[in-house]
């Protein structure tokens, strides 16, 4: 486990170079960036929108910038970071495909992680009748700030639909990684992408 808990932030930090630009989308209270700055000196800055997490980062000593994503990336210019990443923030955001490409055009590499809608237990509780909630779809129907309920298997056929390298994929599940039927076995999913022709893909 890591110093914070998030067992996602050591698969993140094993992509990531030491010294490396990255930028990190809905960043919440900095604590991937700190980490990162901690364990592989990256030069970080965040993006948030929540005015508490905004004063968080700063308190944690993270760089961050205050805008919506669904506006977009046109600040940052082409090729700006190693790294652009949106740890379980993409079932957020209404704009999916064109934020995923503004990640690909400012960042070499992107990397995104997101709950898998159809993990076994959430299959189950909509079997039974009822919108699933668990430790990665934590809210209720009605108070969920998710726009997007979408599968490991969706997200694979967007990527190969968009021309998106998928260049590495995890999933897990309570913390453990998954390697049979990560689409029925896996919580959680985290990619490494790539700009179609640009790397070697797995």
């Amino acid at each position: 486990m890591t110093l914070y808990g998030r067992f996602d932030f050591d698969c993140i930090a094993r992509w990531i170079t030491p010294g490396e630009r990255v930028l990190d989308l809905g960043c919440g209270d900095g604590a991937l960036l700190k980490f990162l700055q901690q364990e592989k000196a990256i030069h970080g800055y965040g993006v948030e929108l929540d005015p508490g997490n905004v004063s968080a980062c700063i308190a944690n000593g993270v760089n961050v910038l205050q805008f919506d994503l669904e506006r977009g990336l046109s600040g940052f210019e082409d090729d700006s970071f190693d790294h652009v990443i949106m740890s379980l923030s993409l079932q957020t955001v209404r704009h999916t495909v064109p934020l995923l490409k503004e990640m690909l055009r400012v960042g070499h590499e992107a990397v995104v992680s997101f709950p898998n809608f159809a993990y076994k237990p959430h299959r189950e509780a909509i079997a039974a009748g009822h919108m699933p909630v668990s430790k990665h779809l934590p809210y209720d129907w009605y108070d969920s700030p998710n726009v997007r309920f979408f599968t490991i298997a969706d997200f694979d056929a967007l990527c190969a639909e968009q021309g998106i390298q998928v260049r590495e994929r995890v999933a897990f599940a309570e913390g453990v990684e998954v390697s049979e039927d990560p689409n029925l076995n896996g919580e959680l999913a985290l990619y490494r992408l790539g700009r179609l022709g640009s790397g070697t893909g797995v």
